[in-house]
């Protein structure tokens, strides 16, 4: 089945190369970027700015489709895709929360932003911690790693 998907922006940052990019934005909370919503879709941002955090989800335009068992850059045993957050997926599907810190007509000023300069936006919904926290959520392989650098030839 075939699925067709409209872009509704494009997130600009400062990550111009994959290499640049943090593995998750709440590794650099301080970091900027800009949200710009095409015009045709800005009257959806009503009220967006009432809210602190904000899911934006975008297309990972630049990795190619990979294994479905890989090597995630946070830890040295593979793992099933679906149990990853790794950018090469089957249909490059990306998510992060960010801090909307200011909405400016169709821009939207973010931190912790982990995304790639020109990427694609697809979405935006708010961050509802009465939805979208559970403090009671296992880690899963998570559990205990570091935070480290991504290492090298993992893409």
């Amino acid at each position: 089945m075939e699925i067709k998907l409209t872009a509704i922006g494009i997130i600009h940052t400062d990550h111009k190369t994959k290499e640049e990019a943090p593995i998750q934005g709440a590794f650099n909370p301080d970091t900027v970027g800009t949200v710009e919503i095409f015009s045709e879709f800005a009257e959806g941002l009503k009220d967006v700015e009432l809210f602190s955090h904000i899911y934006l989800f975008y297309h990972f335009d630049r990795a190619e489709p990979g294994e479905l068992v890989r090597h995630p850059f946070l830890d040295d045993t593979p793992h099933g895709i679906f149990a990853t957050r790794h950018p090469c997926r089957p249909n490059g599907i990306g998510i992060t929360v960010v801090r909307l810190t200011e909405r400016s007509g169709n821009r939207l000023t973010v931190q912790g932003i982990d995304v790639l300069d020109g990427t694609p936006l697809l979405d935006i919904k708010p961050y509802v911690p009465r939805f979208d926290c559970h403090p009671e959520a296992s880690d899963g392989w998570f559990a205990g790693k570091a935070n480290r650098k991504k290492p090298s030839g993992r893409e």
